[in-house]
């Protein structure tokens, strides 16, 4: 059993047995059907919150509450913000998930395309995040929002250039929201290295693909979407109650320089 499956085994139990003091919080997670998101939702879950997740298709955990929206919909947004807080009584969290992006290099990318990408990256998270801001401000208990992003938005995103500075924006803007809606309110940013979904194959390629850009990385393994549902209840959870405008990063240590790779003197590792 290689390290990448020895994770997909750990990850699995992920949540389970633990109280971070998110016992029946309901959380909305946007994407939430698939990926990462539904990783997110199954660490939430696990440790006893109530995920309610968006998208424009149901997932297959049907025992999660589901809710259909575009959240480039800033109509439909507030409708389903607004219907959660009347059904569940309030709203915790919000994990602003949903997003990703073709690879399309920028010479070759249209206006329309990377208007595309910025508005579902960027613009999207600040419509869900102002909406529920404005009932968490109304809770005697607050409310957290923790925002999906990249190390793309961190570093060079080659082909995929617009997702990397729609990212670089929506940490900057985390930073601006902390400010504006504390204390009650805590915004925070989970920045993602490389994670394995079933959609990896499409920037890494096939089996080998993956495992060879897993080798490149310091944990020896590309994170699985339970990795970063880990991160989200924490930022979620009571512990990070002093924690707002911060960025956790979770990329397993990061990427090696390329230069140690082609160097010729003796130090390789």
């Amino acid at each position: 059993m290689n390290a990448q499956s020895q994770a997909v085994g750990r990850a699995g139990d992920a949540g389970h047995g633990l109280d971070l003091g998110l016992d029946k919080k309901v959380v909305l997670v946007t994407g939430g059907t698939r990926g990462v998101g539904a990783g997110i939702t199954r660490v939430l879950a696990g440790l006893g919150a109530v995920p309610v997740v968006c998208g424009r298709h149901p997932g297959e955990d049907a025992d999660v509450e589901f809710v259909a929206c575009d959240v480039r919909d800033a109509d439909a947004v507030e409708e389903m913000v607004q219907g959660i807080a009347e059904s569940h009584g309030r709203l915790d969290g919000v994990v602003n998930n949903a997003g990703g992006s073709p690879f399309a290099l920028a010479a070759d990318a249209s206006p329309r395309f990377t208007g595309k990408i910025v508005e579902l990256n960027l613009l999207a998270p600040m419509t869900v995040a102002r909406a529920a801001n404005a009932v968490m401000q109304q809770q005697d208990s607050g409310g957290a929002i923790v925002n999906v992003s990249s190390v793309s938005g961190h570093r060079p995103s080659p082909g995929t250039s617009a997702y990397g500075a729609a990212k670089a924006g929506l940490d900057n803007a985390m930073t601006s929201l902390a400010i504006e809606w504390a204390p009650r309110v805590r915004v925070n940013s989970v920045v993602c290295g490389a994670v394995l979904t079933e959609q990896a194959h499409l920037h890494l390629g096939d089996d080998d693909g993956v495992a060879a850009v897993g080798a490149t990385i310091p944990m020896g393994r590309l994170a699985m979407p339970e990795d970063v549902g880990n991160a989200v209840a924490f930022l979620m959870s009571p512990l990070a109650g002093y924690i707002t405008g911060s960025t956790l990063t979770v990329h397993g240590g990061g990427e090696k320089p390329a230069f140690l790779a082609v160097a010729t003197a003796d130090n390789k590792m």
